[in-house]
């Protein structure tokens, strides 16, 4: 993995040093821009030099990269991740609601995105709080110590719109090896809850997140239209999961519409978390039209990785 600092901005700096120290991430794997001012949205030429200032320094070995800032996050109608994962798409901005570029990486097997599919995975790790960022940080390296006894929490809301994925939440079930409990819920919200290590909804804003407790290397995300504008104030922004206590998480930067395709598979995404794949590898792997979704979290937790 590669980190890329945003030199003009302090807190970019200070957290990309505690990151380096607490993920081990050579120094030669650390790359600096300089991205004045914190934007929420590039314009096309802004963001391809600034991906080419990043791509010039990563070695050919490199398979992901984290981008240390909260902002910015969209690259016209795209979010950041997806433009410099899979390329900008252009097209979608004149018909957003439509399909998007499909992913070669969608429920994939591979292992090494680069090197098989010429495609480095991206990540935000949102940098307005210091000390917020460095718990973050903190969850996300503690996943990897032990597997806790855990449940994931599928909610089938009253919104029908944004319950567009219900048809890939699993059964509820328990799975003894992984110390799982998997909860499919019609239900608006979960109050008063302990164990949480996956949550997926569906409502504009998710009541109650203040009476929850994540587990380290905790997903959680809610189908919506603009999570994904970070520091907008439309609908609740997906950064509110990482405040809660989640580990990483997912939203549209731009109207999607409500196609599944546009957000994480939740069956994909739990089957490739269980089976030892990091936060990225599995929200990537979840995602089939993921050119709109905003990634953002710290990347290489792993609580099923052995």
């Amino acid at each position: 993995m590669a980190v890329v600092i945003n030199d003009a901005e302090p807190n970019s700096v200070e957290i990309g040093e505690y990151y380096r120290k607490a993920r081990g991430i050579p120094a030669a794997n650390i790359v600096h821009v300089q991205i004045p001012h914190s934007p929420r949205r590039l314009e096309a030429e802004e963001f391809e030099v600034l991906k080419e200032k990043i791509d010039a320094k990563l070695a050919p070995e490199i398979q992901a990269v984290l981008m240390l800032w909260t902002a910015p996050y969209a690259v016209e109608c795209n979010s950041i991740t997806a433009a410099y994962t899979l390329g900008l798409d252009a097209g979608l901005c004149a018909k957003p609601c439509g399909p998007a570029k499909p992913s070669a990486y969608y429920n994939s097997p591979s292992t090494r995105p680069y090197t098989e599919l010429k495609m480095r995975l991206s990540m935000l790790l949102p940098t307005d709080n210091v000390e917020s960022a460095k718990a973050l940080i903190d969850r996300g390296v503690a996943s990897g110590f032990s597997v806790p006894q855990a449940s994931a929490y599928f909610l089938q809301t009253s919104d029908a719109a944004r319950s567009s994925r219900a048809r890939f939440f699993p059964r509820s079930m328990v799975l003894p090896q992984q110390k799982l409990t998997i909860k499919t819920l019609q239900a608006d919200s979960i109050e008063q809850v302990s164990d949480i290590m996956l949550y997926h909804t569906g409502l504009s804003s998710v009541p109650k997140l203040n009476t929850l407790k994540f587990l380290p290397g905790a997903l959680a995300d809610h189908l919506t239209s603009y999570g994904g504008d970070l520091l907008g104030e439309r609908q609740m922004s997906s950064l509110r999961w990482l405040e809660a206590g989640a580990t990483a998480s997912y939203g549209t930067v731009t109207e999607p519409c409500n196609h599944w395709q546009k957000f994480p598979n939740s069956t994909v995404l739990l089957s490739q978390y269980l089976r030892g794949a990091s936060a990225i590898e599995a929200y990537w792997k979840s995602v089939a039209w993921p050119a709109q979704g905003v990634f953002i979290g710290e990347p290489l937790a792993a609580p099923y990785r052995h």
